[in-house]
């Protein structure tokens, strides 16, 4: 019997993120902002492992990326 799970996701129109960066996009100080930290990614991935879940990204360059996050309801 497959665990029950809830899924959220994040979807936005932005510029996309390049099939070449998706593999890095999770790794710590990775950022393409001027001002970012590029931890956002790392601390959330880590977060949803901890809680047995998983994210995962689909992105089309030039029409936005969306982040779904599964998470078991238990």
């Amino acid at each position: 019997m497959e665990q029950a799970c809830d899924k959220s996701l994040v979807k936005d129109t932005g510029m996309g993120i390049e099939k070449e960066r998706l593999a890095s996009i999770y790794e710590p100080f990775v950022t393409t902002k001027s001002c970012g930290t590029g931890l956002g990614l790392a601390v959330v991935k880590n977060l949803v492992e901890a809680h047995c879940g998983k994210i995962e990204v689909d992105s089309v360059v030039g029409e936005g990326t969306t982040f779904t996050i599964t998470l078991p309801n238990d």
